[in-house]
């Protein structure tokens, strides 16, 4: 269905600060308010247990997440090439997904982090963007945005760290970190 003056934006979370995944989730959850379908694609987590995919199935069908990562590149021993083929997956995910019709928004999780580790190249980031259908919205987080990618994106928000509560100790908290 096409919605008069409606555009499909490419939007982008970055910064150092927090609420990158936040705010993408956001924009599937007022997506899901309409009563279209959503797809998240995680790009670095791994097996993590979030709130997220606890959302997921309660949604049922409306709500698509995978996540295809292998974890922080930083915290284990798996290797590059495992990486790289976790996020080569995770792009194949994507572009089904943009491709299919189905979701009126796909959100690529962490995209940027990937991009920043080598796990992705630009021009693959690019190319997905470009091949969007204009009927849909297509969300990218991560630190590092890259001023081609900005340049191609619609929308732009960039987070900034101004106090964590890592800095006073306070470790990643459920319900607000994940």
């Amino acid at each position: 269905m096409v919605i008069e003056g409606f555009k499909g934006l490419t939007v982008i979370f970055t910064g150092t600060g927090k609420g990158k995944t936040s705010a993408a989730l956001g924009s599937v959850c007022r997506a899901m308010g309409w009563g279209y379908r959503a797809r998240v694609i995680q790009f670095i987590k791994g097996s993590m247990s979030t709130g997220e995919l606890g959302l997921m199935e309660r949604l049922g069908s409306q709500l698509e997440i995978t996540q295809v990562g292998k974890g922080f590149t930083w915290e284990n021993d798996t290797s590059k090439y495992e990486h790289q083929k976790a996020a080569a997956y995770g792009l194949e995910l994507a572009k089904e997904a943009l491709k299919s019709d189905e979701f009126k928004i796909v959100v690529l999780d962490e995209i940027l982090y990937a991009l920043k580790a080598g796990l992705v190249c630009e021009n693959e980031i690019i190319e997905l963007i470009e091949s969007k259908p204009e009927e849909s919205h297509l969300v990218l987080t991560g630190r590092g945005a890259t001023d081609r990618l900005i340049e191609k994106a619609d929308l732009v928000t960039n987070m900034t760290l101004i106090k964590h509560p890592a800095q006073a100790g306070i470790p990643a908290q459920k319900y607000i970190d994940y």
